[in-house]
C-alpha cells in the first residue's frame, strides 16, 4: 500500500467507527506516512490524522458530533489507467464522546 492510499483507507475506517463501515475520503500527505484528511460516510463527516507503514494504517479523528474516533485497517492499491485504486478493511471505535454522561468530569455543567 502506498502513502496515497493510506488517507483514503483510514478515512473510510473513521467514517464507519463503531463497526465496519464505508465512506469516501480525501487526504493530504504532510510527512512521509502521515496525512490529514476529511471523510464522509456512515458515521457522518470526520476530520482526522492518519499514519501507516506498508499495508497497515491507523488514524484518529473527530466527527460532527464531537466524538473522538480511532481506526485501524489494512489495504492494498494499484495503478489503473493513471489513477490509484485500492481496497481496504478495518474497524474503528469511539474513544471519547462528550455527550456520554459517564465520561463527564464531576462538577461539569455540560449538558
Amino acid at each position: 500500500m502506498t502513502s496515497a492510499l493510506l488517507p483514503l483507507l483510514v478515512a473510510v475506517l473513521l467514517a464507519g467507527c463503531g463497526s465496519l463501515g464505508a465512506g469516501v475520503g480525501v487526504g493530504v500527505p504532510i510527512a512521509p506516512g502521515v496525512s490529514i484528511g476529511v471523510s464522509v460516510g456512515t458515521g457522518g463527516v470526520n476530520a482526522g490524522v492518519s499514519a501507516g507503514s506498508g499495508p497497515v494504517g491507523v488514524g484518529v479523528g473527530v466527527n460532527q458530533r464531537g466524538q473522538v474516533t480511532g481506526g485501524v485497517g489494512v489495504g492494498a492499491g494499484t495503478d489503473v489507467g493513471g489513477a490509484r485504486v485500492g481496497v481496504g478493511v478495518g474497524t474503528g471505535t469511539v474513544l471519547y464522546d462528550p455527550n456520554d454522561p459517564a465520561q463527564r468530569k464531576p462538577g461539569s455543567d455540560a449538558k
